[in-house]
């Protein structure tokens, strides 16, 4: 009996020649055919194949592609910024309550959106972003009708803590080394904004002692910032 043995092609053999020597398209050609044709779906495949260490080179796109009229681009830049939560690593580690930091990541968000068409590529998109959250963080800080005032003997008269752009750990470190009494006192109005009124009744002090108390631990505060300790 004969038998009959078949063998199979060498690897790539029986090919057209056309796709046996294609390359793989680099993501960043790949992305912006996907933004040209439309086809969102592949753009975000695209975006979730790269992962944190491919994204860079792929917002460039967005961000280019946004600056050049694409809506496609310019949500997809947003969708990313907001969902990797780069912008709010970056308010929160300027700002103390929560509150403020998603309302500056908002603005900052609003900003990036308004300003893309300026976008040219000279710098990487998270640098870009964090310089206009930057200054999304200032605006906030100046807005900020009550502000510490630092003692005389360290600042002007108008100088002001909400004009320092201090992280999270530098603040709360300073808030930590306050004597207790100033401490409750100036977390419970700077941290979670209670009136001075409301103050007194949850501590149970005359309104008076309040006020003299937050305004103490205000320059306390401040002083630390500066010096780097709390003097007592």
């Amino acid at each position: 009996m004969l038998m009959r043995v078949t063998l199979a092609p060498a690897a790539g053999v029986g090919l057209p020649s056309a796709l046996r020597s294609m390359p793989c398209m680099d993501p960043r050609n790949a992305l912006q055919s996907a933004l040209a044709a439309g086809d969102s779906l592949r753009a975000r495949q695209l975006l979730a194949d790269a992962g944190p260490d491919g994204r860079e080179a792929l917002w460039s796109v967005l961000a280019s592609a946004a600056s050049g009229g694409s809506t496609s681009g310019r949500e997809l830049l947003l969708e990313q910024l907001s969902a990797s939560g780069v912008v709010h690593r970056f308010v929160a580690s300027r700002l103390l309550d929560e509150a403020s930091v998603d309302d500056v990541v908002q603005e900052t968000l609003i900003s990036v959106a308004n300003s893309v068409d300026s976008f040219r590529g000279g710098a990487a998109v998270t640098t870009w972003v964090a310089s206009i959250a930057h200054r999304r963080v200032v605006d906030h800080l100046r807005r900020r009708r009550e502000a510490v005032q630092l003692p005389a003997d360290v600042a002007s008269p108008g100088a002001r803590l909400s004009s320092q752009v201090a992280t999270r750990e530098a603040l709360d470190g300073a808030l930590r080394e306050l004597p207790p009494p100033y401490r409750e006192v100036v977390v419970l109005r700077e941290v979670r904004g209670l009136s001075y009124a409301e103050i007194a009744d949850h501590l149970e002090r005359p309104l008076g002692t309040v006020k003299a108390q937050v305004a103490r631990g205000r320059a306390l505060a401040a002083h630390a910032l500066h010096e780097g300790q709390v003097h007592r």
